[in-house]
């Protein structure tokens, strides 16, 4: 079987990250079976899927630390190119990665106690963010 569902999720880009929680019990309840795999996904190149402690400590370190790995402020190919000047939150997006996999068993997320699943917009604007939810069982 297969269940998957679409959720448009508004953010203010530049390092936003956005818990995912609220969306993934809705769709697990939502679903006509409860045991299976889930993954959600990003459907776009400057946002990101992860899972993390969400609390704004380890936002700010998140952040800080992308600024390190993948500045704002040097051009990127990509900009030289487009001229959108996000050349960053691509790199950004392709290292973190656009989805994550977990089981779910009796409609219930196997993920840990302090992990909670998150979007991270890296763009360099407000944007509004498709994320696919998908179970198969």
């Amino acid at each position: 079987m297969l269940y998957t569902k679409t959720y448009s999720i508004a953010t203010k880009g530049d390092g936003t990250v956005v818990d995912l929680t609220r969306q993934l019990s809705e769709f697990l309840a939502s679903a006509t079976f409860n045991s299976g795999l889930c993954t959600i996904s990003a459907t776009g190149s400057t946002y990101a899927i992860s899972t993390m402690e969400y609390e704004p400590g380890l936002i700010e370190d998140m952040n800080e630390l992308l600024q390190r790995v993948a500045p704002k402020g040097p051009v990127y190919h990509h900009d030289a190119r487009w001229g959108d000047g996000n050349g960053y939150a691509h790199v950004r997006a392709t290292l973190l990665g656009p989805s994550i996999s977990f089981p779910v068993v009796d409609g219930e997320a196997q993920l840990g106690t302090w992990q909670q699943s998150i979007l991270l917009d890296f763009d360099n604007r407000p944007r509004t963010r498709e994320v696919a939810f998908t179970l198969v069982g």
